[in-house]
C-alpha cells in the first residue's frame, strides 16, 4: 500500500540548472503571457488539526491558463526557447501572439504524453501559431484525446507504454524534420527536457511569495514523480531558497511505476518495464529523467512509492473538506501527496514514518495539486462512487 525509504545519499548539493535565479527567468516569461496569474495556494486549517501538524499549503493548478493542470508551464517556455533560439533572439523577446509574423512558414511540435504535457504544448503551439503532434500511450482516456485535439493538434494513441511512446515521437519527428519536446532526457537530448523542468519552477516562485505573505515558510515539501521533470525543478527552487537542512523533502510515485524510488534505494537511475498500469496517468513513466535525477538524488530525504488507492483517498479528503476548509478538485496525479500524508499520519501501521519523517505539531507542510479533474467521468467514479478504496 505504502512504502517509504530514507535518502541515504542525499548531500545537499543544490543545482546550477534549477536555482532562484534560473526561476525568476521562467516567471518573467510567463508573466508576459495573456491570461497569466498566480494559482492560488489554498491552506487547509482543519485539516491540519486533524493530521496533528501546523498547516497543510497545497498549490492548486487546476487554475493554469485554463487548462486544468500545471503542464503548460514547462512546454510553453521551452517552446518560447526554442523560437527565441531559431530565431536569434532572446527569450524576452518573444511575444506569442506575434512571434508567427517572423517565421515563413510554423514550425511543428511533437511529443509523447499521458494527457497533460501534450495538452500544455498543444496550447503554447496554438498560442505561437505555431502545429502540434502528440502522441499518447496505449489505454490514454478519450477525454485527453479530445482536449488536445480541442487545441488544434494531432493527436495520435499508440499501442504501447509511456516509455515506448517516447521514442516513437522520437523517432517519427526525426523523420519528418519535427522539433521533439519532450519532459525527459537521454543522451544527447537534455537541453529541451531542461527548458521544460525549469519552466515548471514558476509554480515555487508563485508559492514562495504566497508563503512569504502568510508570513510562513515550509518545513515539509511534498513532491510527485513520473519521470521526476517537475519533482527535481521545484526541489531545486527550494532548496536554493530555503537550503536543504531546513526542508524535508518527500518525492513519491506509483507503485507501477516506482522508478524514482528504486533508483532512490540503489543511487543510481533504475528504469522499470512492463505495463506501468495506475490510475495516476501522469506519473505512470517508468525511466526517470537524467537531467533532474542528480538533484532528486542529493536534496531529497525520502523516496515513495504508494498504491492507487491513496491517491484516490487524497482526492475524496480534498474534494470533501472539513468544516472551514476549502474545496480542492484534485486529479489522481495531483492528490497523490495529500493522500500519502493522510496515510503516514493516521494510520498505526505508519507511526514509524511519521516520526522519521518529523511530522508533528510544528510541520509546515508544502505540496503541488498538479491537475484536477482532467477525466471527469474516472473522477467522479473515484470520488462519488469510492473506485479504488484501499481493500
Amino acid at each position: 500500500m505504502l512504502k517509504l525509504i530514507s535518502n541515504a545519499f542525499h548531500n545537499g548539493e543544490t543545482s546550477a540548472l534549477f536555482n532562484t535565479e534560473v526561476a525568476q527567468h521562467t516567471r518573467q516569461f510567463h508573466q508576459q503571457i495573456a491570461g497569466y496569474q498566480a494559482t492560488p495556494l489554498v491552506s487547509l486549517p482543519q485539516l491540519a488539526k486533524h493530521l496533528g501538524v501546523k498547516a497543510i499549503l497545497v498549490k492548486d493548478e487546476s487554475h493554469r491558463f485554463g487548462l486544468n493542470a500545471f503542464k503548460v508551464l514547462g512546454g510553453s517556455y521551452a517552446l518560447g526557447q526554442l523560437l527565441a533560439q531559431h530565431l536569434n533572439l532572446d527569450i524576452s523577446e518573444i511575444d506569442l501572439k506575434t512571434v508567427a509574423e517572423k517565421l515563413e512558414k510554423p514550425m511543428v511540435f511533437a511529443t509523447a504524453t499521458a494527457g497533460n504535457h501534450g495538452t500544455g504544448v498543444a496550447w503554447a503551439a496554438r498560442e505561437m501559431g505555431q502545429k502540434a503532434v502528440v502522441y499518447m500511450p496505449k489505454g490514454s482516456s478519450q477525454a485527453s484525446v479530445n482536449r488536445i485535439q480541442g487545441l488544434g493538434a494531432e493527436c495520435i494513441v499508440t499501442d504501447v507504454n509511456y516509455d515506448d511512446t517516447v521514442r516513437i515521437a522520437n523517432e517519427t519527428a526525426t523523420a519528418n524534420g519535427w522539433m521533439l519536446v519532450q519532459d525527459t532526457a537521454w543522451p544527447g537530448y537534455e537541453q529541451i527536457p531542461t527548458w521544460i523542468s525549469q519552466g515548471y519552477m514558476t509554480m515555487a516562485v508563485e508559492a514562495a511569495e504566497q508563503m512569504q505573505a502568510l508570513e510562513i515558510q515550509p518545513t515539509h515539501l511534498m513532491l510527485q514523480a513520473g519521470v521526476g521533470a517537475m519533482a527535481g525543478g521545484i526541489l531545486g527552487y527550494f532548496a536554493d531558497k530555503y537550503g536543504t537542512d531546513a526542508l524535508t523533502t518527500i518525492i513519491s510515485e506509483p507503485s507501477a511505476a516506482d522508478c524514482i524510488y528504486r533508483s532512490g534505494e540503489k543511487g543510481e537511475m533504475v528504469a522499470v518495464t512492463g505495463a506501468l498500469n495506475s490510475i495516476m496517468a501522469g506519473l505512470a513513466c517508468g525511466e526517470p529523467n537524467p537531467v533532474t535525477w542528480p538533484i532528486l538524488k542529493q536534496c531529497s530525504n525520502f523516496f515513495g512509492s504508494v498504491d492507487d488507492s491513496i491517491t484516490a483517498m487524497g482526492m475524496r479528503i480534498l474534494g470533501n473538506p472539513l468544516a472551514g476548509d476549502a474545496k480542492i478538485v484534485s486529479g489522481e496525479s495531483g492528490a497523490l501527496n495529500l493522500g500519502l500524508l493522510y496515510a503516514v499520519a493516521t494510520n498505526p501501521e505508519y507511526q514509524a514514518m511519521k516520526a522519521e519523517m518529523g511530522l508533528d505539531e510544528n510541520s509546515v507542510v508544502m505540496m503541488f495539486s498538479t491537475e484536477g479533474d482532467t477525466n471527469p467521468d474516472r473522477y467522479r467514479q473515484i470520488v462519488w462512487h469510492g473506485a479504488h478504496s484501499a481493500n
